[in-house]
């Protein structure tokens, strides 16, 4: 291609300001006089290989160092010749960047090999530059193929200087970082990470400021600026976080890493754990009588690790008065060191650790003190722990003592959350075991119960001595069935009804009951508050337990005495809820009961609600009482406290949650009759796997008046159910083998929408209770039942809409 075609050509500005150095030389010689032989020898001598191709693509022209480096031949190259000299694993890549540029004429930019004469691929920097008309169209190309082979063995070589320094870095004990020439952190060995628990990456910039304790931080950063400016070596002391939370001293060490330009590159620096040594405060201290005298003997930097110790130091003479304290008293005590000079240490000690603290001293003289705990007086008024290393010598004790007292609240807070989990899973253990015990036993007591009442009546006319077997049998019945009942509640096993309840109402209308219940040596007074909320319980189990505490506080009374029961609304802050593991921050309705009796002493608090514990005479008490209370509240989403002083009396406060929501009015008592009944054309089916418990049910609802079917099984129960569509009432036990009562009452509205459901049981671990609670629209009566309370239930559930 002639150089003349050339000359001529309008060079935009735009061009001319983003051509680079040497192809601006190149176009320079090309477009200027051609024929001048320094000219052409220049172009043919650039350092770069020099080629020139037209507006489609086609290279026309190379330089003498293409060929050179090529061993290639003007004509083997000429056009789309080049190709040959690249890679071919890479020459696809590039004839799509350089098509995509021939057709967008946008300047071509890629770095890629190129086959020498030697046969060797080395890596080139190609740049292409468009040459544009006036109407904007490519005329010509021009490019320059630069060898960066050096410039690519220098950064490998960097590459590999870095990484053998990362290898060291991490491979060292110490902690190692680098940073950039502005003193942001770029980089932290894994020792960094390990020791901090931050994730990688979080440290840096200004990130790892988070590790240095507040009270280190201003001091760190500002000698850090100050080596920054001057390119001196950074050396400074400060305390680091683990990741645990504690902080440990540490000695940072940084040196600046120079270019060949006299200019800062890196910063290449390492954190040494000096703990140990900070922590030799207690010999620090054995060698000073006083403090001006530690300031005396002792250089900067002892006096700085006095005056910038987190932990407590002091000097005691023999008498327990303070002759040196360091700063940090004020940080930890809230007191200023003037204010404890010359002053005892037990004017400051808690009373209760006096005797310790006197016995702690006394010995001092034959051994060393580690880790001895007592308490100090805060200027605010709190209290502080504080765990102490003392050494005595000449006379003189030398302690340093350090605030402990997070670390004693946290460690009660594990044990009483710990003991508050025993407490959980021993209740729940005995509460399975008694469920099933109470069950059971509920099935044997029904049939007990119900056949006597059934052999009563037969025997209404009869011998009066028969009958008072019967009656004593049934007593005895009765008094076990109470048991059971006290079994399921303690279990939280027994089925609520809860309802709204007015508890000052409630209250009232139990004053009859209870002032008879505690004789005429026992006063009692209800205090009642206005305005009070209302509340969401059983109000029969509510009403048995005020019974069972006035029982309890008129047998603490025995020479008579005082009750008081109060109700008032009560609020439970989050600050007490954390305190009381499984209690809920709210409103709550508080019923108190307050009597003036013997009182408990601790260790009875302790286990007062514990299930068969109890202070009575062996056949005096079950041991289910306060548990049955503890119980039932817990089952209601309440809360029950015990307060008591030996000798002063007892308060039992039971909180029971606030019912949200329009109170509404009490329904009205319906009047039931006496012993409803029904008749023979009113079927009904009875389902027990018990067969004692199953002839009891037929007998008594045959005795009612209805015609009865019955069936050991849910199977045989939906065959009856599918034969006998006059069928009106269904009357299941829930706890049965194969399929429960849950299970066969669904079945059973799938075959029969309307049939009327009537669920019984001994224990309420099952699937029409839950949480203590009926399910929504669930008829259910507890085993063991009377004949009128099944009469009245059975006419109940078949005349409700």
């Amino acid at each position: 291609m002639p150089f003349g075609d050339l000359v001529g050509v309008d060079f935009a500005d735009s061009y001319w300001r983003h051509v680079a150095p040497t192809e601006l030389a190149l176009a320079a010689v090309v477009a200027a006089q051609p024929d001048e032989p320094e000219l052409r020898l220049l172009a043919e001598n650039l350092p770069a290989l020099c080629w020139i191709a037209d507006g489609a693509g086609a290279i026309g022209w190379y330089n003498r160092r293409w060929h050179d480096y090529c061993g290639s031949t003007p004509e083997a190259m000429s056009g789309w010749g080049w190709q040959v000299v690249h890679d071919p694993a890479i020459l696809p890549t590039v004839m799509e960047r350089w098509t995509a540029s021939i057709a967008t004429g946008e300047a071509f930019e890629m770095t890629f090999p190129l086959k020498g004469a030697d046969g060797v691929f080395r890596p080139f920097l190609t740049r292409i530059t468009p040459l544009k008309d006036q109407h904007d169209r490519v005329v010509r190309w021009f490019g320059t193929n630069t060898d960066v082979t050096a410039q690519h063995k220098a950064e490998a070589a960097l590459a590999a200087s870095e990484a053998e320094f990362r290898t060291f870095a991490q491979a060292m004990p110490n902690q190692v970082w680098a940073a950039q020439p502005d003193g942001l952190l770029d980089w932290f060995n894994q020792r960094v990470y390990d020791y901090s628990g931050f994730a990688e990456g979080a440290l840096h910039g200004d990130g790892w400021a988070a590790m240095v304790h507040p009270d280190d931080a201003a001091r760190a950063t500002e000698r850090w600026r100050a080596s920054l400016a001057s390119g001196e070596h950074y050396d400074t002391e400060f305390r680091l976080r683990r990741a645990d939370g504690g902080y440990r001293w540490h000695i940072a060490r940084a040196l600046p890493i120079w270019n060949g330009e006299g200019i800062i590159a890196r910063w290449i620096g390492t954190n040494t754990d000096i703990e140990e040594q900070k922590s030799s405060a207690a010999a620090l201290v054995k060698l000073n009588a006083t403090l001006e005298q530690e300031v005396a003997r002792r250089t900067a930097d002892r006096d700085r690790v006095w005056r910038n110790s987190q932990d407590l130091i002091v000097i005691v003479d023999g008498d327990g008065v303070f002759r040196a304290v360091s700063p940090s008293v004020t940080t930890i005590l809230g007191w200023a060191p003037e204010e404890w000079l010359g002053r005892s240490l037990f004017d400051f000690v808690m009373p209760d650790d006096t005797q310790g603290t006197r016995s702690a001293l006394h010995h001092l003289a034959e051994q060393a003190l580690q880790g001895f705990e007592n308490r100090y007086r805060h200027s605010d008024g709190s209290v502080r722990w504080l765990s102490w290393v003392a050494t005595a010598e000449d006379g003189l004790i030398y302690a340093t003592g350090r605030d402990v007292t997070a670390e004693k609240a946290a460690a009660a807070d594990l044990a009483r959350a710990q003991e508050a989990l025993r407490q959980s899973q021993k209740m729940e253990a005995v509460g399975q075991l008694t469920g099933g015990i109470a069950h059971d036993f509920n099935n044997m007591l029904a049939v007990v119960m119900g056949s006597l009442e059934l052999l009563g009546r037969r025997l209404a006319d009869g011998d009066a001595r028969a009958q008072r077997y019967i009656d004593a049998a049934t007593d005895a019945a009765r008094r076990a069935a109470l048991l059971t009942q006290r079994l399921l509640a303690f279990s939280r096993q027994q089925p609520l009804q809860p309802e709204a309840i007015d508890a000052n109402k409630l209250v009232s209308g139990m004053s009859d009951l209870l002032r008879h219940s505690l004789g005429a040596d026992v006063q009692l007074e209800t205090v009642l508050a206005g305005g009070l909320w209302r509340t969401h319980a059983d109000p029969n189990q509510l009403e048995n337990i005020l019974l069972n505490l006035a029982v309890n506080a008129r047998d603490a009374m025995p020479d008579g005495g005082h009750l008081t029961i109060e109700t008032q609304n009560a609020h439970l802050d989050e600050r007490y809820a954390a305190a009381n593991l499984g209690i809920s921050a709210g409103q709550y309705v508080l019923i108190a009961v307050t009597d003036t009796g013997s009182g408990m002493p601790p260790e009875v608090v302790e286990k007062a609600f514990d299930p068969f514990f109890t202070t009575k005479p062996v056949g005096k008490g079950t041991g289910l009482g306060l548990s049955q209370v503890y119980s039932f509240i817990k089952q209601s989403g309440g809360h029950v406290k015990i307060y008591t002083e030996q000798g002063l009396g007892t308060t039992i406060k039971l909180y029971l949650p606030r019912l949200r929501g329009a109170a509404q009015a009490d329904p009205a008592a319906a009047e039931v009759p006496e012993m409803p009944r029904g008749d023979d054309r009113e079927v009904i089916l009875v389902v027990e796997d018990e067969p004692g418990v199953r002839q009891f049910s037929v007998d008594a609802l045959t005795e009612l008046g209805y015609h009865v079917l019955e069936a050991d099984c849910a199977a045989k129960a939906l065959r009856l159910l599918e034969e006998h569509p006059e069928i009106v009432l269904m009357f299941t036990d829930v706890v049965m083998p194969e399929m429960n009562g849950a299970k066969l009452a669904e079945a059973s509205r799938a075959l029969r929408p309307a049939l009327k459901i009537l669920f019984t049981t001994g224990y309420t671990r099952n699937a029409v209770v839950h949480n203590g609670k009926l399910d929504e629209g669930v008829d259910l009566i507890g085993k063991p039942f009377s004949l009128e309370a099944l009469a009245a239930k059975i006419r109940a559930v078949l005349e409700a809409r």
